[in-house]
């Protein structure tokens, strides 16, 4: 961690940043944990050219029934058989006995690591895991526990705020004790027996703000009056009519109506959220989201990302 916080700060650029053509996907501003774990794991990074890393296998599709055949699955060789060139290929980032030292390093952690785990429950539950977001980052806060007290935290690297431009405490925490009661009262009132039917109709009437709505009454010819042309066609047919005319006239009239069919069919946005049951609108995700200069959790309710009111909590950064 100190070491991704250490090239960020330095202004070294990280490689989605040396690379854009392949990672604009990316936003290329600071270094990530992850890409330096990937640089002191890949022996290419010594300057020195490795074979035989992965080796394919032909495994069955199916071992019940060994008609389907194989299929070719590529997969990682231990890492004492891969091959690796004693001279340097290229220009190395790391140094050989740098690496060889991470490589021991991970390989004590994971021996330590290789006993069976049992399955234990947390000790400390989190009301609103997962649903606490940071105002300044938009970021998921993280879930702790300290003294007794669970709080949500988003730390933020000061090195990271710079290279990315944002004005992010070190650190934003909230107490969870705070958030309780206020959000029980803010959910009783909003969904209680009394107010719930009024709550849904709020939702949907706010979701269907600037949607465009159906028109009254159709333009152009019916159905009905469609098929009283094909029938009239089909008689004129049969009264010795120019074939080749009517079959247009027929071709014609029979894709204007299956035009109508098409459109008619296709179900509009407002007839979509019209149809939503209430147990659907009740089970609609909640998302808070925490404000630290004003001290406020914005709470919301994802259906056409509408706002809510802010309820008060104290707490500080």
């Amino acid at each position: 961690m100190s070491l991704a916080e250490s090239l960020t700060r330095d202004d070294i650029p990280c490689p989605s940043a040396q690379d854009r053509a392949r990672n604009r996907h990316r936003a290329g501003v600071a270094w990530s944990k992850s890409a330096i774990r990937v640089i002191l794991t890949n022996p290419r990074y010594t300057g020195r050219q490795t074979w035989n890393k992965q080796r394919t296998d032909e495994v069955l599709l199916d071992v019940n029934d060994v008609a389907l055949g194989h299929t070719a699955v590529m997969r990682w060789n231990d890492r004492d058989r891969w091959v690796t060139s004693k001279d340097l290929v290229h220009e190395p980032l790391v140094d050989q006995t740098d690496f060889e030292a991470v490589q021991t390093m991970l390989t004590r952690r994971a021996r330590t690591g290789t006993a069976p785990k049992r399955p234990h429950r947390s000790r400390h539950p989190y009301i609103f895991k997962s649903l606490i977001f940071c105002g300044v980052c938009q970021r998921k806060m993280q879930a702790r526990h300290s003294h007794g007290v669970a709080y949500y935290r988003c730390r933020y690297p000061q090195e990271y705020a710079l290279a990315n431009k944002v004005d992010h405490p070190r650190n934003v925490i909230m107490r969870e004790e705070v958030l309780i009661q206020p959000l029980d009262t803010w959910l009783a009132q909003q969904f209680g027996p009394l107010h719930r039917r009024h709550t849904i109709t709020k939702l949907i009437d706010q979701a269907t703000v600037g949607m465009p709505t159906p028109a009254s009454k159709p333009q152009g010819p019916t159905t009905a009056e469609l098929d009283a042309k094909l029938t009239r066609y089909r008689a004129a047919l049969d009264a010795g009519a120019d074939p080749a005319v009517v079959a247009g006239w027929i071709a014609e009239t029979q894709a204007e109506r299956e035009h109508i069919n098409q459109r008619h069919n296709v179900p509009t946005p407002v007839d979509e959220l019209s149809s939503l049951s209430e147990d659907q609108i009740i089970a609609i995700g909640l998302r808070l989201t925490y404000e630290p200069e004003t001290r406020t959790v914005q709470a919301k309710i994802d259906l056409g990302l509408h706002r809510w009111d802010s309820v008060c909590v104290r707490g500080g950064t």
